[in-house]
C-alpha cells in the first residue's frame, strides 16, 4: 500500500506537461447562489481543528465550529444549505452535520472511519458513510433529519469508497476479500449488489461519472496503478492512465466529466495529475517537492482546489484544470478542502 511521505520540501509552483495540448473547456455561466463558490475547509489557526468556510478566492473566512473536539472532513450538501463533517472526541470520530452558517449543529453517527469515503445523497435526504474496524467494516446510510441508520453491506469483507449515482439510485463501492479488492454497485437500500470487475489485482476508489455511464476506479491489474474507467454495465474496460503509479485516492471527474483528477506517488513526491477522458492525454496540475494532494472539484467549472506544503505547511490553494493560474488561499495550516458533496 502507498504510503504519504512525512516530510517536505520547499518549491514554488511549477506545471509540467505530460502531454502535448489542451482543449480548454469554457467556463460554465453561474447559475448558483455565491455560496456555492464557497470552500469548507479544516484549519488548527485558533489551536484545534475546527471548520472554517470561505471564498473561492480566500477571501472572507469564517469560522463555523466552536467545540472542544477535532472537527474536520467537510463536505456540502448538494443544495449548499448543510455541511457534514468528522469530529473526534477522544478516540471516537462522528459524523456531525451543521447548517452552512455554522447553525444546529447535529451528531448523526459514531465510530465513523474519518478519513474514508462519505457523500451526500443527491436529494440531500441522507449521507452515505463506512463504520467498523478491521476486516469488519461496512457501509452505511443516515437519514440527516430523522438520524435513522441503516447498514447496507452484509457479506463478510472490508466494504469501502462509496459513491451514489448521480440519481441517487445505485452506489458504487469497493470490496476486499480473501486479498482481492474489486468494485460492486448496489441500490441505494443495499439490495442487487452486482461486481464489476474480477481478477486477483486490487481495484478501489470508484467514482460514479456526471452522466451516470461509466465508473473511473485505481487499479493495478496490469502491473501499475493507474487509471481506468468501466461502463456501469461492466463493459468497455478503459486504461486511462499508463504508468502513472497513481494513489488510492479517488479519481474525480470535472464537472463536464471531460477530465479526471488523481494524486501520483512519485517516490516519496506526492503530486496531482488530469487525464482528459476522451484521448487520455494527461499532465500534472500541482507538482512540487512537497506533498499535493486532497483535491477538490469546483462546481460550475474546471478548477481544482487542493492542499499543499510547498510553503512549509499544509495549505490551500486553487488552480486551474490547465495547471495555470494557481492561488494559495491560507497562509496557516489547513486541510480537506470541500467544494463538493463526496469526498
Amino acid at each position: 500500500m502507498i504510503r504519504r511521505c512525512s516530510s517536505f520540501g520547499v518549491i514554488a509552483v511549477s506545471v509540467l506537461w505530460l502531454a502535448v495540448g489542451l482543449t480548454s473547456t469554457p467556463t460554465k455561466a453561474r447559475s448558483i447562489t455565491a455560496a456555492s463558490d464557497e470552500i469548507a475547509f479544516a484549519s488548527r489557526r485558533d489551536g484545534d481543528w475546527e471548520i472554517y468556510v470561505m471564498g473561492a478566492a480566500g477571501q472572507n473566512q469564517r469560522r463555523l465550529t466552536r467545540r472542544d473536539a477535532e472537527d474536520r472532513f467537510p463536505l456540502w450538501s448538494h443544495d449548499r444549505r448543510q455541511i457534514a463533517f468528522a469530529s473526534r472526541v477522544g478516540s471516537v470520530w462522528e459524523l456531525w452535520v451543521m447548517n452552512s452558517d455554522g447553525a444546529q449543529q447535529k451528531r448523526l453517527a459514531g465510530g465513523i472511519v474519518a478519513k474514508s469515503t462519505r457523500g451526500w445523497s443527491p436529494d440531500n435526504a441522507r449521507i452515505v458513510y463506512v463504520a467498523g474496524r478491521g476486516k469488519n467494516i461496512h457501509i452505511y446510510v443516515v437519514d440527516v433529519t430523522s438520524g435513522e441508520m441503516r447498514r447496507l453491506t452484509a457479506s463478510p469483507g472490508e466494504h469501502g469508497d462509496p459513491s451514489w449515482s448521480p440519481d441517487g439510485s445505485r452506489l458504487a463501492f469497493s470490496m476486499t476479500r480473501d486479498g482481492s479488492s474489486h468494485i460492486y454497485v448496489m441500490g441505494s437500500d443495499g439490495r442487487g449488489v452486482e461486481q464489476l470487475t474480477s481478477g486477483a489485482a486490487s481495484h478501489r476508489s470508484p467514482r460514479w461519472s456526471p452522466d451516470g455511464s461509466a465508473i473511473a476506479f485505481v487499479s493495478d491489474r496490469d502491473g501499475t496503478p493507474d487509471v481506468y474507467a468501466i461502463d456501469v454495465t461492466g463493459g468497455n474496460l478503459q486504461r486511462l492512465s499508463v504508468g502513472a503509479q497513481v494513489t488510492a485516492d479517488p479519481p474525480l471527474w470535472s464537472p463536464d466529466g471531460s477530465l479526471i483528477v488523481f494524486q501520483i506517488a512519485d517516490g516519496g513526491n506526492y503530486q496531482i495529475g488530469i487525464v482528459r477522458v476522451s484521448d487520455r492525454a494527461r499532465w500534472l496540475l500541482a507538482r512540487s517537492s512537497a506533498y499535493d494532494g486532497s483535491y477538490t472539484w469546483a462546481r460550475d467549472e474546471n478548477r481544482v482546489a487542493f492542499i499543499s506544503s510547498r510553503d512549509g505547511f499544509d495549505g490551500l490553494f486553487t488552480v486551474g484544470a490547465d495547471g495555470r493560474n494557481p492561488v494559495r488561499l491560507t497562509t496557516t495550516p489547513s486541510l480537506t478542502p470541500a467544494w463538493g458533496s463526496q469526498r
